[in-house]
């Protein structure tokens, strides 16, 4: 019988091949046994034997389809399924020939000796999904009775509430999950526990986290124990806390398990001597250098021995964005937490905008940035090498504060560490960078603030604008092929160099002449409270001019019944045709087009090239319409608008009048106004270079997936969305050389490996020993049980929550407050109906914040875990003044109405 059709293989017999056989548990039990690791004793009942068993029941296909039908909410029936399931596997009769086999095997092994029986499914400690916990174990088995009963209880355990709900919620098909029974002799330990190779909680990679409790391990996996913790880092005891330990699980002689009290004398006694404690931390490292990835490991310790019961990845680590090894520590922060997109990209996106990002470059015109690395999906900016600067170290954190002040705290932390500092040797290449790109950047903020017309600003950069967007599309014209994919790298390594020679001056304007403001404003005056004001409507910022022009869109279809009916239920495929039916379709498919004209590149997400834009996707615009229809009067967005001109204008004047009224007014009222009327009329810019950057994404992909659409047609792709799964560089040679075979192979993994990279929660900031830093902030004074953020535009507001994750599926009613992960530019049509906004990342200068001081309402952004914390209809308060939200009443109200 080959080793696929054997019903009992020994840990002699297996390794990490074997995992179709025995599953997860069973092939790293093998592994470890093979690598010469202590490991007690074993065998395992294969998945042939589990699938034989299965087969021997006529009525098992009917309760697989009944699973299927089934989502992870239905608890009730979903109980109720799994009970059948168990009750009808436990009448079956093992088969003769896999009774025989496991017999033979437990007479081979010592049918004196007790066994611990543990389930192991074929999707099981996995670098991708554990598993833990899913499936029984039973310690102590002794005995032909009860191994044969520990066997059909470990396969009936498959279908627990808890594995079918996990295997739904994870995508696992019911039927393909086979599982494999470890049998293992048993230790009787003094002391057992849970060793992590990476610090669990901050995902530091170099200390080692060691659980240990009395008796057997199963006190602390259950919870009854709370163990002792003990952390080790380069080969010393770097932290030690003794438990209270209570209770402690012990074998009975007869078989099974008891829970005991123990003595009063040992519950605070350390249950590993300290050279126990190095000794197993050595030992989990090298388990850890033989898998290649941090593990989670299952040990006790018997008689002054050792031995390893189990070792698992640890899934639940962020990745480390991967460097050259200098034996440096890297510091590195996320660009999604800066771009309001902290969603996984594909590998499409990611390399796009590591081609975008100028600095750390072999190759400047078409090569992936060495400074912008990969991690879990997204991109983690290398600020290393700059903040090896004395200056650097002073100015980042604070302009950091504008992007996301959890980040900058996190960032100020590191930089401060005496290892860090340590290290801290300039670097003469950033230097010379840094030399060349600051001081024509201070020229050019100089010449406008001082010696040209604000007034003109902005058609100027509208004028840029279109010029860039114009040559690159030129420039695509007459190409194709991998030809055309190599100017779309050349183009992608040059724009964002581009883009800060145009654009960055005026942005750099607008902060330097608000920081002025607000400074003379308390210097002459004592406070700047006119200030936050300034900030409302101003001109030429075109997420702005976008959020009026969808306002304008929806009171098109405000006289038209049959519009807005038709926008309810049409699909992207439907749309036009049901809109062609109704009364005032053709005027308001017009405006529609106008719009997608003028936005349809923009979509939320926007940085990640993959995501369909607004032209690709336009009914992804209706809940926004409809919002608007729903909370916003007719012309009502722009009569704010302008409201906000003439409260910024009255504001103004009220700080001008302040300062002539004070000694020496005249001359500081003239120049307030001079700093006033250049912020006003340069800060809108702010938004020209993403609009840019975006615009340019919109025609590079249109030219990718027209040669996506080919290789789809030669049949070298499956379809041309497959594209999303190869970088640029790797689409360029599959254009120039053809499909070597391997392609869709890499795009399966791809897929697999981009689902599970979705699951993951990226850091705002780590560190290259995969350090995870937060950054709290816990410099203010709050009510008991506030969520604390960072206020971003001021003002108390109350009202329902209305938790949005996709602002495509979002529909906010009158007086809801807006609470979202993030927002970018896509998210801008809910603002017109947020009273107010909650945002998880962000700070004083991202998206939302601006969007929000300009329409006026409280925002409040970097509360962590808002989304989850805020439950759809609770009545909260958001006080964007102090920086907090408070729920005021906890049970949510009906938000479907």
């Amino acid at each position: 019988m080959s080793s696929i059709e054997r019903y009992v293989l020994s840990f002699h017999d297996i390794d990490h091949a074997s995992l179709p056989y025995v599953g997860g548990k069973g092939a790293n039990l093998g592994e470890l046994t093979k690598a010469g690791f202590p490991v007690p004793a074993g065998f395992c009942v294969t998945t042939s034997a589990y699938r034989r068993f299965i087969h021997e029941s006529s009525e098992m296909d009917g309760y697989f389809r009944q699973l299927e039908q089934l989502d992870a909410g239905q608890l009730e029936p979903i109980r109720e399924i799994g009970q059948k399931i168990r009750e009808h596997l436990h009448t079956l009769p093992i088969p003769d020939e896999i009774r025989n086999a496991l017999i033979e095997a437990w007479q081979e092994a010592g049918n004196d000796a007790a066994y611990a029986v543990r389930s192991s499914a074929t999707a099981e400690d996995l670098p991708t999904a554990s598993f833990a916990g899913q499936q029984e174990t039973y310690l102590n088995v002794k005995g032909e009775q009860q191994l044969l009963q520990a066997v059909k209880q470990c396969w009936s355990s498959l279908f627990t509430d808890r594995a079918i709900i996990y295997r739904i919620k994870n995508g696992f098909d019911h039927r393909n999950v086979l599982l494999s029974v470890v049998v293992q002799q048993m230790v009787f330990p003094d002391v057992s526990g849970i060793l992590f190779t990476a610090d669990p909680i901050t995902g530091h990679r170099r200390t080692v986290s060691i659980d240990a409790s009395f008796g057997l391990g199963e006190a602390l996996v259950s919870g009854i124990v709370s163990a002792d913790l003990y952390q080790v880092c380069s080969g010393k005891i770097v932290r030690k806390k003794i438990a209270d330990k209570q209770k402690a699980i012990f074998p009975l002689p007869e078989g099974g398990t008891k829970t005991c009290d123990l003595p009063h004398e040992q519950r605070n006694e350390q249950a590993l001597a300290d050279r126990d404690i190095l000794a197993l931390a050595e030992l989990g490292k090298k388990i850890e250098a033989h898998y290649g990835s941090p593990q989670d490991i299952e040990w006790c310790l018997a008689d002054g021995r050792f031995f390893i019961l189990q070792s698992r990845p640890i899934t639940s680590l962020f990745p480390v964005p991967q460097v050259e090894e200098d034996g440096k520590l890297h510091v590195f922060f996320s660009f999604g937490h800066q771009q309001m997109m902290t969603e996984a990209m594909r590998p499409l996106a990611v390399s796009t905008m590591r081609t975008v990002f100028p600095f750390g470059k072999r190759d400047p015109h078409t090569g992936e940035s060495t400074a912008a690395l990969e991690a879990g999906g997204r991109i983690y900016i290398d600020l290393t090498p700059v903040l090896y600067s004395k200056v650097a170290r002073k100015i980042i954190p604070k302009l950091m504060v504008n992007m996301d002040e959890r980040m900058s705290y996190a960032l100020s932390e590191v930089i401060q560490r005496e290892r860090f500092l340590q290290e801290a040797v300039p670097n003469k290449e950033v230097g010379r960078t840094v030399r060349r790109i600051i001081p024509p950047l201070l020229a050019k903020v100089i010449r406008i603030i001082f010696f040209s017309d604000p007034s003109k600003a902005v058609d100027k950069c509208n004028e840029m604008m279109e010029r860039l967007v114009e040559e690159s599309k030129q420039e695509l014209a007459s190409l194709t092929g991998a030809e055309r994919i190599k100017k779309i790298r050349e183009n992608l390594g040059t724009l964002l160099l581009r883009m800060i020679s145009h654009f960055a001056p005026y942005l750099f304007t607008g902060i330097v002449t608000l920081k002025w403001i607000e400074h003379f404003s308390v210097r002459w005056l004592g406070d700047a409270r006119e200030v936050p004001l300034l900030n409302r409507s101003l001109p030429g910022n075109v997420t702005s001019e976008m959020g009026l022009a969808l306002g304008d869109l929806a009171d098109a279809a405000r006289p038209y019944p049959e519009v807005i009916a038709a926008l309810k239920k049409a699909t992207d495929a439907t749309l036009y045709d049901e809109l062609g039916k109704a009364e005032g379709g053709e005027d308001f498919c017009a405006a529609f087009a106008h719009f997608l004209d003028k936005y349809g590149t923009r979509c939320p997400g926007e940085i990640d090239i993959t995501r369909p834009r607004w032209h690709e996707a336009p009914t992804t615009l209706v809940p926004a319409i409809l919002s608007h229809l729903q909370t916003v009067e007719p012309g009502e967005h722009r009569t704010r608008f302008k409201q906000g001109i003439i409260e910024a204008e009255q504001a103004e004047e009220t700080l001008l009048r302040r300062l002539r009224e004070k000694k020496g007014g005249w001359l500081k009222a003239k120049w307030m106004s001079f700093l006033i009327r250049r912020y006003r009329n340069v800060m809108g810019i702010r938004e020209h270079h993403k609009f840019t950057m975006i615009r340019h994404f919109a025609l590079f992909k249109r030219a990718i997936m027209e040669e996506a659409r080919q290789l789809a047609e030669n049949g070298v792709l499956e379809q041309e969305t497959d594209v999303f799964y190869l970088t640029l560089h790797e689409l360029t040679l599959l254009l120039e050389q053809g499909d070597s075979g391997e392609v869709q192979t890499r795009i399966s993994q791809r897929k697999k490996e981009y689902e599970w990279q979705r699951k993951l929660t990226p850091p705002r900031l780590m560190t290259s020993e995969g350090e995870v830093i937060t950054g709290i902030r816990n410099d203010i004074e709050v009510p008991e049980d506030s969520l604390v953020g960072t206020p971003v535009s001021s003002g108390v507001a109350e009202g329902y929550a209305r938790v949005v994750l996709k602002p495509e599926s979002a529909e906010l009613k009158p007086g809801e407050i807006l609470i979202a992960p993030f927002t970018d530019p896509g998210w801008t049509p809910l603002f017109h109906s947020a009273k107010a906004l909650v945002m998880e990342v962000g700070g004083l200068m991202t998206h939302g914040a601006v969007v929000a001081r300009e329409y006026g309402i409280p925002a409040v952004v970097g509360v962590e875990g808002a989304t989850e914390k805020i439950k759809d209809g609770q009545y909260i308060r958001v006080d964007g003044t102090s920086g907090y939200v408070q729920i005021l009443e906890d049970h949510p109200q009906s938000l479907t109405d």
